[in-house]
């Protein structure tokens, strides 16, 4: 076998290992949305409090991708990634045991910990072995596993209360670890944290020059030289702004749908789920599409996706409260999915940004951005609809999208100085 034939064997083996371990680990981080109704019930409590509880994970996830991107690469990313996996699905097992809101709020921020161990590391090893030309491609593979994650959990929710009912919504921590602990073994075998590791060259690009100076800085200047520059490039800021946004509508949508359909539309908790199904289907297929649109048909070019997706979320969300009928509300659940999920794209900018020296630390600050956004919507809506209704959701949302254009517009001008 050739080396160039070896190499492309790996850098799938790679993409896919991580992609089908990531597609059952939101296992352990949005089950808890899906049985939110049920907890609130037998723990005495509501789901505007567990929403608090909820964003224990987002914040926690937040602040985790912000140091783990430097953590991974310098413990090892297999194994720091392993560890995560694992730990995250015994903080699982140990919250389906708890009869504490104070005690699960604690552990679930705790699992948001552990849960962001994995993505900004996975992506950054993803972007040593694909090059840049395909790099959206790759990022988008991965994040479209991850949008189909979301519809696994939803399914292995649905096939967990129906074979213990008596467990109720402790069904919903357990079971669904056993697949994310098993997928370890293929990721174990296949995934290799850099060409070098094969024993194959790394990726030779135009901009090595570059990378190879950032990666020297690195070495002389320390741990936090890679924040230091992000942090001073008001380009990044405005996309960590533009991750926030996208983090507000990814999980807000993800969040409340299910109980929107439960107590708007009188659903069950499996009806509701079902019906919500559309939603991260959609936002799947958004994660694939989007960033091979901006590879082959904009040559490159990230921000006219955000546009369209700005514009196409404002009127959907703005529509959506006026809409009745629950089939009509499925299918424009399964739109939204579509264009609220444009991180697969703003992953991709990532990794132009960083290259393959700063890549897993961009991600890490968009992803941290992102999931802060999320926090924020997970504590912020359940008192919004409690004071004013569940049209606030989706009025705020729709909003927040259209800010997000004047964000992306005025982000197509700015350019990098350090990076």
């Amino acid at each position: 076998m050739t080396e160039i034939k070896k190499f492309k064997r790996y850098a799938w083996l790679v993409l896919l290992s991580f992609g089908f371990t990531y597609l059952f680990f939101y296992n352990g981080r949005q089950n808890i949305n899906l049985v939110m109704t049920q907890m609130a019930e037998e723990l005495g409590s509501t789901t505007a409090a567990l929403g608090v509880v909820s964003s224990a994970l987002f914040w926690c996830y937040a602040f985790g991708q912000l140091i783990n991107g430097r953590l991974g690469a310098h413990f090892g990313y297999k194994r720091f990634m392993m560890f995560g996996i694992v730990a995250s699905a015994v903080i699982n097992v140990i919250i389906s045991f708890q009869h504490s809101i104070p005690v699960i709020a604690v552990l679930w921020g705790l699992n948001g910990y552990f849960q962001s161990m994995v993505w900004s590391n996975g992506l950054g090893v993803v972007n040593k072995w694909w090059p840049k030309s395909n790099r959206g491609f790759a990022t988008g593979l991965a994040t479209f596993f991850s949008g189909m994650a979301q519809v696994v959990t939803y399914l292995t929710i649905l096939l967990c209360l129906d074979w213990n009912p008596e467990w109720g919504w402790r069904a919903a921590f357990r079971y669904p670890m056993i697949p994310m602990l098993v997928m370890l073994i293929a990721f174990f075998f296949f995934f290799k944290n850099s060409p070098e590791d094969a024993g194959l060259q790394p990726i030779k690009e135009e901009d090595d020059g570059r990378d190879e100076a950032l990666e020297k800085d690195i070495k002389e200047k320390g741990y936090l030289y890679p924040y230091l520059v992000l942090f001073s490039e008001p380009k990044v800021i405005v996309f960590c702004l533009i991750s926030a946004i996208a983090g507000i509508g990814r999980y807000g949508l993800l969040t409340w749908i299910p109980t929107y359909f439960a107590e708007e539309m009188g659903l069950s908790i499996k009806d509701g789920i079902f019906s919500s199904i559309l939603l991260p289907f959609g936002q799947a297929c958004a994660m694939f599409v989007f960033p091979i649109i901006t590879d082959k048909f904009l040559k490159g070019k990230r921000e006219p996706m955000l546009v369209i997706a700005s514009v196409v979320t404002f009127c959907g969300m703005i529509c959506f409260p006026f809409i009745q009928n629950q089939l009509t509300a499925s299918v424009m659940l399964f739109v939204l999915g579509i264009f609220t999920m444009v991180t697969g794209v703003i992953w991709a900018i990532g990794g132009d940004i960083g290259g393959r020296a700063f890549s897993s630390t961009v991600i890490g600050v968009f992803d941290w951005a992102a999931y802060m956004g999320a926090a924020i919507q997970a504590a912020m809506f359940g008192f919004m609809k409690d004071t004013f209704g569940w049209s606030a959701i989706f009025v705020t949302i729709g909003s927040l999208y259209i800010i997000m254009l004047v964000l992306t517009l005025l982000a197509r001008k700015m350019k990098t100085k350090r990076v």
